[in-house]
């Protein structure tokens, strides 16, 4: 009682506080599969920085792959302070993935064939991950809060060099833009699922109680179309929905669904079409870096003892 006493006052709670299980479980659930999703989502992007058409765009793409990498680890940092209660190292929540025990966005399970889609990746998703870490800024728990401050900084740098791929492209030769549609309607109807159902289910409900979140996945879609919709008609580029229209009255906006039940399978049975390529990239990592991270553990025990 006096736990939800301080929530509702709009108390943050510290790592060295005590919390109800449930509230530990559900916090682990968010930042693992957002620490997780960050280090997949590095992986479309990635495949680009050698391909990318000037050395330039090659060294931003770079960076903000090391950058994706870096708020992973960040969070999975995160994620490990609360497991130790249960016993769970970075080690084994990397290995999570991997064995189908954690869950990352369904963006990162999609192919990214054109540079327009890495410019796009940049806009778009980067663009929905902002607006949601931003909602995050305010969740209850402080370490997390905190983190979010610098990972919110660097994404918007992320964002605006998405931003600038696609405007260059918009203004290039019929060819680029042909591209850029192309990329507009891959990743449209999926950044329709990003923000998950309307009808949102227990965990996330409970995530709303304690207020680890803040707005409802609805109130997030629909922030995303108001802000992007706009941009993207400015640039004479279509958007991939008939449907879409917005209503001045409500300032809401009706959409297309996307297709729930195959992004569903997608992310819960990695499915999609680069699913299992990235999952076999992030196994060779772990393995082939396995030397490095036991060699860091000696090192850390070895220094604990002498001390």
């Amino acid at each position: 009682m006096e736990f939800n006493q301080r929530i509702a006052a709009g108390e943050k709670i510290e790592a060295v506080d005590w919390m109800p299980d449930e509230y530990r479980n559900l916090l682990i659930k968010q930042i693992h599969m957002h620490g997780i999703s960050e280090i997949m989502g590095a992986y479309p992007e990635k495949e680009w920085v050698t391909k990318a058409p000037s050395i330039k765009r090659k060294l931003a793409l770079n960076a903000k792959v090391q950058d994706e990498i870096g708020h992973g680890q960040m969070l999975l940092r995160l994620a490990e302070d609360l497991s130790r209660p249960y016993h769970r190292g970075r080690e084994a929540l990397m290995d999570d993935v991997l064995d189908g025990r954690v869950k990352f966005h369904n963006v990162f399970h999609l192919e990214a064939p054109t540079w327009a889609d890495a410019g796009v990746i940049g806009f778009l998703v980067d663009g929905g991950a902002i607006i949601t870490q931003a909602m995050l800024l305010n969740s209850s728990y402080a370490p997390y809060a905190r983190m979010l401050k610098r990972i919110v900084a660097e994404e918007s740098f992320h964002m605006q060099h998405g931003e600038s791929v696609v405007l260059a492209l918009a203004s290039g030769t019929e060819e680029q833009r042909a591209m850029l549609q192309g990329a507009i309607n891959r990743w449209w109807p999926a950044m329709m699922f990003f923000f998950g159902p309307r009808e949102m289910g227990p965990s996330s409900k409970r995530m709303l109680d304690y207020r680890i979140r803040t707005m409802t996945n609805e109130e997030l879609r629909q922030k995303f179309i108001n802000r992007y919709a706009p941009r993207i008609q400015a640039l004479g580029i279509d958007i991939p929905d008939p449907a879409l229209r917005h209503n001045p009255a409500t300032n809401l906006w009706s959409y297309t669904d996307p297709d729930w039940e195959w992004f569903s399978d997608v992310v819960h049975n990695n499915a999609g079409p680069m699913s299992q390529a990235r999952l076999a990239l992030r196994r060779q990592a772990q393995q082939d870096l396995a030397w490095f991270r036991q060699a860091q553990q000696r090192a850390a025990a070895a220094a604990t003892r002498g001390a």
